[in-house]
């Protein structure tokens, strides 16, 4: 039997949203970011880019990398361009969202492409893109997502 890991994760104090965590604190904001290898390029303006080199132990049996890693990265570019549009003390959670899966990644470096589409003041709709070795490299996986805010939370 494995033994289950857990990471501690305290909320964060009042007036700093998620983007400011990653900003100031890296991986330890996130323990998902530092177990995948995730960087952040760029977050601001609605706009986000991540990047992420692909190991071994994240392919599938087939040997191409795991469809969730994907969707995963593409979620947090998505995220972290919506923090930086929404106010410090706000959240957000998943309403829904889709991957189209075009192209698939054995090795290499990948980028995530985050954009709010449109922010309502309770809903907000972004897209995401992976691409494969640049930012403008091929285009690997297209989301779409819808998240809800929740304005003025403290957790």
């Amino acid at each position: 039997m494995g033994r289950a890991m857990f990471f501690m994760v305290q909320g964060p104090p009042p007036g700093m949203n998620y983007l400011a965590r990653i900003r100031e604190m890296g991986s330890k904001a996130n323990p998902f970011f530092g177990l995948m290898g995730i960087e952040v390029e760029h977050a601001g303006e609605g706009e986000a880019i991540i990047s992420m080199t692909v190991r071994p132990d994240m392919l599938n049996g087939e040997g191409w990398l795991q469809g969730g890693v994907f969707t995963a990265l593409a979620d947090e570019a998505m995220v972290l361009a919506i923090y930086s549009l929404i106010g410090p003390d706000d959240r957000i959670a998943t309403i829904t969202e889709s991957t189209t899966f075009i192209g698939g990644s054995r090795e290499g470096c990948l980028y995530a492409l985050g954009k709010v589409v449109k922010k309502g003041r309770r809903v907000v709709f972004a897209e995401g893109e992976v691409r494969d070795g640049a930012r403008a490299g091929p285009l690997l996986t297209r989301s779409t997502a819808a998240f809800a805010v929740r304005a003025g939370h403290r957790t």
